[in-house]
């Protein structure tokens, strides 16, 4: 088996730079992944793994092959090595190079003639687009659709804050404009939370093909959402403010609809 020791190995310097930049992730097509559970969610969900690497004081040699990741180089590093291409501040000891996957709409298909879609408009926090999906995998709604993205899928922090939901919800990007025709095409009802001509969200019909589309809290949703909305929704407010964190609005829509159609 291969082992690796130094920072300064070239392997090692090409896997830093995919941990920090969004560009090489995107010309290689590869990205990192940190994690047992991540990396068994990312096998699970049909990623193409190539490379794994673990330090043995964190990670022994039979926990990495308990993964069943058959065909996949494995590689020992140092512990510095480890720390150097790590992103969180705990330690499991074991990464894995894997290879993106395509996330274009048109590719996006549907098992069933009633989808339920969650839909964020250029959601801009790592840590918020990781909440949606945890959200997202929680309902099993059938889509995750991310409008006018600001960041890529693939980033660490992302993964991390998804605990790896990344890889088990099925995700597409698309600007506004093309998802909006897309949901037409597809006869999809599309329920923006919004503020202006609203009506509350526990009122409308659910059951149907459904798209429910949230937008930042600085600035909601844009003008183009909620002109093309089947029915502008909202989540009646009782404090001081009239808004609140847009994973938390996702969940109170999306488990709304889960229990119309009887968390089916």
């Amino acid at each position: 088996m291969k082992a690796i020791t130094s920072i300064q190995n070239s392997f090692v310097k090409q896997l830093f730079q995919l941990k920090e930049k969004s560009r090489e992730r995107r010309k290689t097509g590869l990205f990192l992944i940190e994690g047992a559970r991540e990396i068994m969610l990312a096998l699970q969900g049909g990623y193409d793994i190539d490379t794994i690497l673990f330090n043995p004081e964190l990670h022994p040699l039979e926990r990495v092959e308990a993964l069943n990741a058959e065909g996949v180089d494995l590689i020992e590093i140092s512990k510095e090595v480890y720390q150097k291409l790590a992103y969180r501040e705990t330690t499991e000891g074991i990464l894995a190079v894997a290879k993106s996957k395509s996330h274009q709409l048109d590719a996006l298909k549907f098992n069933t003639k009633s989808p339920l879609i969650l839909i964020a408009e250029a959601p801009e926090k790592p840590g918020n687009i990781g909440a949606i999906l945890r959200t997202a995998d929680a309902a099993n709604v059938d889509a995750v659709i991310i409008a006018n993205p600001k960041t890529d899928l693939h980033n660490p922090n992302i993964i991390r804050s998804s605990v790896g939901c990344v890889f088990t919800n099925t995700i597409a990007t698309g600007s506004t404009s093309e998802i909006i025709k897309f949901l037409k095409s597809e006869g999809i009802h599309i329920y923006c939370a919004a503020l202006q001509a609203s009506e509350p969200y526990h009122t409308q019909d659910f059951t149907k093909p459904t798209a429910i589309v949230v937008g930042t809290e600085a600035t909601g949703l844009s003008a183009e959402w909620r002109e093309n909305a089947t029915q502008n929704i909202i989540i009646p407010m009782q404090g001081a403010i009239d808004s609140m964190n847009v994973s938390v609005a996702a969940g109170i829509l999306i488990f709304e609809a889960k229990r119309q159609r009887g968390f089916n």
